[in-house]
């Protein structure tokens, strides 16, 4: 047996390792694939039912208020079990309960693609979402136990491409396989492919290096009903996608529950006992402003692609295949995005890359906006794709130093928290962007041209709102 030194982010302890097998930088490769496949294979699970519900209510029958339901219970559960998820990485140990999230995520996968009616899958997507809120937060912790100084910044800064391309390959991904219906698999193919994913995942897992905080924090009962409770009051209504008058009370009702969580939990701190998120991520302005921006940006990103989905399959009568392959370009951009701001334009320019992207973003908005006011009534808009091409580029360049800078002041003690903040702020911006630009797709009078040019107002006015927010957040880094 050999000795290895791990250092995570301001502490030093021995970790034992064998002699044989890979070297060990190939080990750390090998591990943080299996980090950032798990990243993506729970993303992917977020978004690619969407174009895939309509087929799936048309084989399993039910109401059509099923269909949304379809995404939104593995969505809500997610969301509800992040910070618990969190926090039980902190306990145990975050390899353990990153390991047991995959081999539950792949069980419930499985089961999803053998479902026999509405009710049931809708159920098992819901531990799918409860797996998957076991796995997301354990991965920057385990980054961090395996680099330090700027191997660190590099790693996490693939996070950030990570989840934004699996959020828009989701639907892409989802198109192609119902429209496959490999082996006559139909919509079941598209939780059939997390198997191989989650096999891999798991064949990696070795390679990991047991992590958790630095002292062991006990749960906070109390915290984590008022979280759930109030993230509940704020999803269901919205999970719809066109919530009534009553269900924008209840989420009001919501955030107000979630607001006594917070005064909850700086008085559990006050009292000398371990809340369930720590108050020093909550000082100062840094970290709340990367709430705001990651809540409001990707409820901009989740508007845009639920409005191209409903206009082509609703609108225009289009199949999910069309669909999925007109959201490629905004694939491929983001990718080419990523791969640049990660790789050259970060280190070289810093933290200005992530406004960089917010406007490039927005050209592509425009762009998108006039492609559908040129198009002829009832057509395809030609140059759509051209116009998401941009947006994807501008997602792209937003997305790495984005989560690099999100993460750079947190402090061992405060990574499960911080993950499952981040994660489960997105999840709440990504139903928000379906329900406010979806709903107002679905509520705009005129034609499905007219219609999808005011959604992409309202996305534009939330990517207006995030610029105060990305400027709160870097000011300190932009200054350094």
């Amino acid at each position: 047996m050999s000795r290895a030194t791990n250092r995570t982010a301001g502490r030093t302890r021995p970790t034992t390792t064998t002699s044989a097998g890979p070297p060990a930088a190939s080990r750390r490769g090998l591990a943080l694939a299996a980090v950032l496949t798990a990243e993506a294979m729970n993303l992917l699970d977020a978004t690619i039912v969407q174009v895939a519900g309509p087929v799936i209510h048309a084989d399993l029958g039910g109401a059509r208020a099923t269909i949304p339901w379809f995404s939104a219970s593995y969505t809500l559960a997610f969301a509800l079990g992040l910070l618990t998820g969190a926090r039980l990485g902190d306990i145990a140990g975050r390899r353990r309960v990153f390991r047991i999230g995959v081999i539950t995520f792949a069980a419930a996968s499985l089961a999803c693609a053998l479902a026999p009616g509405a009710a049931t899958l809708i159920a098992l997507r819901a531990v799918q979402g409860a797996a998957a809120a076991a796995i997301i937060p354990q991965t920057f912790g385990l980054i961090r136990a395996m680099y330090a100084g700027d191997e660190l910044t590099r790693a996490l800064g693939m996070i950030g491409p990570v989840m934004g391309l699996s959020a828009v390959l989701g639907p892409v991904l989802g198109g192609v396989l119902t429209h496959a219906d490999l082996l006559g698999s139909s919509w079941r193919a598209v939780f059939l492919v997390n198997l191989p994913l989650a096999a891999a995942v798991l064949a990696a897992t070795p390679y990991l290096a047991e992590d958790r905080a630095p002292t062991r924090p006990r749960l906070d009962p109390a915290g984590t009903v008022l979280a759930m409770l109030g993230t509940a009051l704020v999803v269901c209504p919205l999970a719809t996608g066109d919530p009534a008058p009553a269900g924008w009370a209840v989420a009001a009702a919501g955030t107000a529950v979630l607001g006594g969580f917070v005064a909850q939990q700086r008085r559990t701190a006050r009292r000398g006992r371990v809340p369930l998120i720590e108050p020093a991520l909550l000082r100062g302005r840094a970290f709340p402003a990367a709430l705001a921006t990651s809540t409001l940006f990707f409820a901009v990103m989740n508007g845009v692609m639920i409005t191209v989905v409903l206009h082509l399959e609703l609108g225009l009568h289009d199949g999910p295949l069309t669909a999925g392959l007109t959201l490629l370009p905004w694939s491929a951009g983001l990718a080419i995005g990523s791969w640049a701001a990660g790789g050259h334009l970060v280190p070289r320019y810093g933290t200005r890359i992530m406004h960089t992207g917010v406007a490039v973003l927005a050209i592509g908005l425009a762009a998108a906006a006039l492609a559908y006011r040129v198009a002829g009534p009832d057509s395809y808009p030609v140059a759509l794709p051209a116009a998401l091409a941009v947006a994807g580029l501008g997602t792209g360049l937003f997305t790495p130093p984005f989560f690099s800078t999100a993460l750079r002041g947190v402090g061992p003690q405060e990574t499960g928290s911080a993950a499952g903040l981040l994660n489960a702020v997105q999840q709440l911006g990504g139903t928000l962007g379906v329900a406010v630009v979806g709903g107002v797709y679905l509520g705009a009078a005129g034609s499905a041209h007219t219609a999808a040019q005011h959604a992409l107002g309202a996305a534009a006015l939330l990517l207006a709102l995030t610029v105060p927010a990305a400027v709160a957040m870097t000011a300190r880094s932009t200054r350094q």
